[in-house]
C-alpha cells in the first residue's frame, strides 16, 4: 500500500512515484540515503524501492541498518549494475528483489505489488469477499453483487484495507498512514470525503459503519 522510492535522479523518482501512484500506491520519495532512513523512521512502508548508488549514506547501507533492525518493509533493489555478482551482491545484503536499470515500468508496478502480498502481514488471499463485495486485489477489480464499483486507485486500497480488516475496526489515523503519503493533511477531512464517496460508490444497503470516536468497520 505505501512505498518510499529513494532515487537520486530526481527525475527518475518524480516518474516512479507518479506511476505508482496511479497504480494505486500511496508513495513518498527520498533522494539520498539519510533522508531515507530518517523516513523509514517516521512511518511503515510496505515497500522500499532503493536504487543502490545513493549519496549521504550508500544505498548498501540502508538496507543493511533496515534488515538489522528486524523491519517488516520489503526491498526492491534498483541499480544500473545487472551483472550477476551484483545482482548477487545485492540479495545478500538482505534486498527481496533486484531490477537493473533501464526497467519496464509495468514490471516494477508488478514486482511492487508481489512484495506487498509478501510483507510481515499475515499472508493474504488475492480474492477478497464480504456481504457481496469481491475483490480482487492482482486484477485491481471490485464488485457488488456483480456490479462493477469502478474505484479510484485511493477508494480501491481504502475498501482493501477494510477487507482485510475482516471486520475489525480501521480508525482514520491508520487509513491515513497506510492509504496516503507523507504530504496528506490530517486535518483536510481527506478519509471522511473518501469514505462518503465510497459509500456511494458501494450502494445500499450500506455496509460501512462509522464507529465515534473508534473508526470504520465493514
Amino acid at each position: 500500500m505505501r512505498v518510499l522510492v529513494a532515487e537520486d535522479e530526481r527525475d527518475l523518482a518524480a516518474l516512479v512515484a507518479t506511476g505508482l501512484r496511479r497504480a494505486g500506491f500511496a508513495v513518498d520519495t527520498a533522494h539520498d540515503g539519510a533522508d531515507a532512513l530518517e523516513r523509514l523512521g517516521l512511518h511503515s512502508y510496505d515497500v522500499l524501492v532503493l536504487d543502490r548508488d545513493l549519496p549521504r549514506v550508500h544505498g548498501d547501507d540502508v538496507a543493511r541498518r533496515l534488515v538489522a533492525a528486524g523491519s517488516p518493509t520489503r526491498i526492491l533493489m534498483l541499480t544500473a549494475a545487472t551483472a550477476v555478482e551484483d545482482r548477487v551482491g545485492g540479495l545478500d545484503l538482505g534486498a527481496d528483489d533486484y531490477l537493473g536499470k533501464p526497467f519496464e515500468f509495468p514490471e516494477l508496478v508488478s514486482r511492487v505489488r508481489a512484495l506487498r502480498r509478501r510483507t510481515a502481514r499475515p499472508a493474504l488471499p488475492p480474492l477478497l469477499a464480504r456481504d457481496g463485495l469481491l475483490m480482487d486485489t492482482v486484477r485491481r477489480t471490485a464488485t457488488r453483487d456483480g456490479r462493477d464499483l469502478d474505484l479510484t486507485p485511493k477508494e480501491f486500497s481504502v475498501l482493501q484495507i477494510l477487507l482485510e480488516a475482516d471486520g475489525a475496526a480501521v480508525s482514520a489515523e491508520e487509513l491515513l498512514e497506510r492509504a496516503w503519503d507523507a504530504h496528506a493533511d490530517p486535518f483536510t477531512g481527506a478519509v471522511r470525503v473518501c469514505m462518503s464517496k465510497l459509500r456511494a460508490k458501494v450502494g445500499e444497503p450500506g455496509l460501512i459503519r462509522t464507529l465515534q470516536g473508534v473508526g470504520y468497520v465493514l
